[in-house]
């Protein structure tokens, strides 16, 4: 059966194997089943070669060598190889199928059962002396070869019905060891003298430690596999996030809208409905806050915030906020101060929107922990070669910060009052959030507090500078907000939900506008074909025609210029810009409120897009 001239290549391929073993031995590696079949494959190839090795030495004393020794040796020969396809079988099975553990102990015993038969078959000895040929042939050999035929028969049938499932780089090792074997089959059959299956199967090991299951490349394979499944979880989190939010303000719009209306009422309402009502509008608030940091904090660890840098008025934004904020504060006994540095340039480059966030925050978290006393605002500039280095401080007199808890200040879901059992509400994720904002625009923050008597933040941040003053063509006088007589102008209020359109109507009746409902796009365009209007209000979320398609169809319309103002439960990130990119003149966010609905009025009345 062994052609004695290839022993030199029998010795070069155990030393193959044995540096194969030694260097996957020496790799930290994934325990999989696959990983473990591979290293039986090469313990297994490393056998059949040493034993082709000592068949090919006792060719050479034959007539010495009693023939239960030699006949053992080349049967234990024949079984090894027939045992090599029965485990690439099962390296197969595993890599198509999942949980095939149960299935490949199964064929293998099964498969065992019958190779163990080759040791009871009996084998003929072919030797010519002359020709240095020797080669076994007979029943054990015939019997052997059809299990083998079996197993890459198998091989090949399951590479070709689950082609798909399998990775190119893992078919064409094995794609590559069946031609080969062919290649075998046909050369013994011409000359069964010459056997060297055993180094088909040492390359086939080669090169699938050098392919597939090279320990480098499958901890690369499983690390790149992790990565894409939390990826996929993090995408799956943002979708669930993102409906979650829609979804919880389209309820809120009507909570607080109505809640804010009944407010109007003023004395005509009992006090304790009107002490309600107030209560609905913070707890909505609050609600809403909890809602966006949770939004937020997830888009900074999945990476999709983005810095985004462009020119805006600090002073004017910064002023706005003081003015929400002061709303917060209810009937606590507190002062809310801002002072901002007479040097700020009246432009500058950056994140407006993230600088607002972490000013905010800041703010909310003073004036969420301060009972009585003041809340200051303090915002100072370094100028310096086109640069502007903020430093915006915000001082409380409120309960302060233990100092074993300040080290923990910035964790998110840390909430340092939960041992007082406090009412105040929240997730723990706004300073979380505004330490990691602050860290992606290069800058730093710092806290000082002292317990039960107050607590001092300090963010420093550089901004590019746009414009230092104010230009001469922007001193141009505004028309006043009561300039503007709505009653002359007529709106159209396009909402499905007859809750919400009860809300905006609402919200809108302090104006003395005309109004007009429909619950659809397709009603909207009717409308607008048979009625001028000054504005529309165009929710974004409705069934059929949602109101980016209802205001590509508006602009269709011959002589259409009326201003559309988007109105949607979409508050994410980059949600404002994304509309006014689709045409539409202004944004506002469920819920609103009637100071809210105004000010987007105004804007589109006097022409101001900021």
């Amino acid at each position: 059966m062994i052609i004695t001239k290839l022993t030199f290549l029998t010795f070069f391929c155990i030393l193959l194997i044995l540096s194969i073993i030694i260097l996957y031995a020496s790799k930290k590696r994934l325990k999989t089943n696959e990983a473990l079949i591979f290293k039986i494959m090469c313990y297994s190839n490393l056998i059949a070669l040493i034993l082709q090795y000592a068949i090919s030495q006792v060719s050479y004393y034959y007539d010495y060598v009693p023939k239960t020794v030699s006949d053992l040796l080349i049967k234990s020969y024949i079984f090894m190889l027939v045992f090599f396809g029965l485990l690439l079988l099962c390296y197969l099975i595993d890599l198509i199928a999942k949980n095939s553990k149960p299935l490949n102990l199964f064929i293998g015993f099964v498969y065992e059962l019958l190779s163990i038969v080759i040791f009871f078959l009996p084998l003929d000895i072919y030797i010519d002396n002359k020709k240095q040929i020797y080669y076994s042939y007979g029943l054990a050999n015939d019997y052997a070869s059809m299990l083998s035929l079996f197993a890459s028969s198998a091989i090949f049938l399951l590479m070709f019905f689950n082609i798909n499932k399998l990775k190119k780089r893992k078919v064409v090792p094995i794609i590559t060891y069946l031609t080969l074997c062919f290649i075998c089959f046909m050369i013994q059959l011409e000359h069964p003298e010459i056997v060297i299956i055993c180094f088909v199967e040492s390359f086939l090991c080669f090169i699938m430690y050098h392919s597939i299951e090279n320990p480098d490349m499958r901890l690369i394979e499983k690390l790149n596999i992790a990565k894409d499944e939390a990826e996929k979880a993090n995408r799956a989190k943002s979708d669930f996030l993102s409906s979650m939010s829609h979804e919880i303000r389209t309820p809120l719009n009507a909570i607080a809208g109505l809640s804010e209306d009944i407010l109007t009422y003023k004395n005509q309402v009992p006090k304790q409905v009107k002490e309600d009502c107030e209560d609905i509008i913070e707890a909505s608030n609050t609600l809403l806050e909890i809602v966006g940091n949770i939004l937020n904090i997830s888009k900074i660890e999945s990476n999709k915030l983005d810095i985004v840098q462009e020119p805006y008025r600090f002073s004017k934004e910064i002023t706005n906020l003081v003015k929400i904020n002061k709303t917060r504060i209810g009937e606590k006994p507190i002062k809310l101060e801002i002072e901002i540095a007479e040097d700020l340039p009246y432009e500058l480059i950056g994140d407006k929107v993230h600088i607002k966030e972490i000013v905010n925050n800041l703010l909310s978290n003073a004036i969420k922990y301060t009972e009585e006393g003041s809340v200051f605002l303090r915002v100072k500039c370094i100028n310096k070669d086109n640069k502007c280095n903020l430093f915006i401080s915000v001082e409380d007199t409120g309960r302060g910060i233990k100092k074993e808890y300040i080290n923990r200040l910035f964790e998110k879901f840390d909430r340092l009052d939960i041992d007082k059992k406090t009412t105040i509400e929240g997730t723990g994720l706004g300073l979380a959030i505004t330490k990691k904002l602050v860290n992606m625009m290069g800058g730093t923050i710092n806290v000082s507090s002292v317990y039960g008597k107050g607590s001092i933040f300090v963010v420093n941040i550089a901004q590019g500078i746009s414009k230092m003053t104010k230009p001469e063509e922007e001193k141009v006088i505004v028309p006043k907000e009561n300039e503007i007589d709505y009653s002359k102008k007529r709106i159209l209020v396009v909402d499905d939900n007859l809750l919400n359109l009860k809300v905006a109507n609402r919200a809108l009746s302090d104006l003395k506008l005309k109004i007009d409902e429909v619950t659809s796009g397709a009603e909207a365009l009717k409308k607008v074909k048979e009625n001028k209007y000054d504005v529309i209000l165009l929710d974004i979320m409705m069934p059929e025609m949602n109101g980016e398609e209802t205001l590509v169809e508006l602009k269709k319309i011959q002589g259409f210029n009326t201003p559309v103002i988007a109105v949607t439960a979409d508050a994410l990130e980059g949600a404002k810009e994304k509309y006014l990119k689709e045409g539409f003149d202004q944004y506002v966010a469920k819920p609103f409120s009637r100071d809210q609905i105004k000010e987007k009025l105004d804007r589109v009345f006097t022409k101001d897009s900021k």
